[in-house]
Formats: C-alpha cells, structure tokens, sequence
C-alpha cells in the first residue's frame, strides 16, 4: 500500500510520532539517534527531569537491542572485512501529554522467557523497591568483573518509566519471538 504525504502525515499527527527507525542498529548509529533525540527533546522543552528519563530509557532499550537481538544482518565492507548489525525498530512519540518509546526485536525463546520474568518482577516493584533493586544490583555487578550489567537496563528503565513497562511476545517460530515494549516516561515518574 502506498501512502501519500497526507495520509502519511496525519497517520504521525494522529499518533504523535516524533521519530522512527527501522533497520540495523550498530554502536555508532545509537550514538547518531541519541544526538537527533537529545536535540528533538531541546525543540520540545520538557520538564529536565522528562528529557533524562526519554534519553536515559532511549539508550537502555537501544543498547538491548543492539546487544540482544537474534536478528543479525551481516554486511561485507569493501576491505573484506565482514560486519555484523542487530536490527530493530524504535518509535518515539507523544501521548495524553506523555512520551512513549516503543521498541521491537526479534530474541530467542529463551531470551523471551527471562525477559518476561524480569519485566513482570519490576513491574510489582513502588518507587523504594525499584531503587533497593537497582542499588543492589549495581553492587553485584561490580563484585563480578565479568558482568556485562544484565538486567541493569531493564531496572533503569523501570526506575525512569512513569507506568508499568508494557510488553508482548509475538510467535515467529519454535526459536524465535518477536519482543515489542512499551515505555512512557512523564510527570511524576516511577523512581
């Protein structure tokens, strides 16, 4: 179906979409993403605290992606050396006055299951229990030199979301899932 510049722009006013991205995710491309949105946030004006919680949640959920995706796209560069990129999509809006970022990747089964228990766990969790777990976390992520900070991310997420972290698991195959979380970030965040 083709959209034409009307319809495609009251279907991103309607939906208050700000930014959006499909494709692959690479370490420098975040770091290209995080200047675009830090300078879309500066246009908006939020509250400081809003804008380090849109920023700080941009770069956990980017930073997953990139590190957890099951999708991988491999490029060979003109030197012959071969490239790997995580693919993803990300999508920044407004809604009732609030920010959301929404996120999609495929991850393994496995994967889909552990992140289900973690969401479900930090979802249960006030403002106080978010900031227990967060510290508590960080202490044993720095008494194991090895760890790459799982789970860190989702905590930060939860700490800086301003409702329950939304998610779905869609059916690929027998390996695969397709994850999508929902964050919104506004007044009154969780922690």
């Amino acid at each position: 179906m083709i959209v034409g510049l009307r319809e495609y722009k009251k279907m991103m006013d309607d939906h208050q979409i700000q930014i959006i991205y499909d494709g692959p995710i690479w370490a420098s491309g975040i770091d290209g993403w995080a200047e675009v949105l830090l300078k879309r946030l500066e246009y908006e004006e939020p509250a400081t605290n809003v804008s380090q919680s849109v920023f700080s949640v941009f770069v956990e959920q980017m930073n997953n992606m990139l590190m957890y995706s099951a999708e991988k796209d491999v490029q060979t560069r003109a030197d012959g050396k071969q490239t790997e990129t995580s693919k993803g999509i990300f999508i920044l809006g407004v809604h009732n006055s609030q920010y959301f970022i929404q996120t999609g990747n495929t991850v393994t089964a496995a994967s889909a299951d552990i992140l289900k228990t973690r969401i479900d766990f930090l979802n249960t969790l006030d403002k106080k229990g978010l900031r227990q777990y967060y510290r508590q976390q960080i202490n044993e992520e720095n008494k194991n030199p090895e760890s790459r900070g799982a789970g860190i991310g989702l905590t930060e997420i939860a700490r800086r979301a301003s409702a329950p972290i939304k998610y779905e698991f869609e059916p690929i195959d027998d390996r695969l899932r397709f994850f999508t979380m929902y964050v919104t970030i506004g007044h009154g965040g969780k922690a």
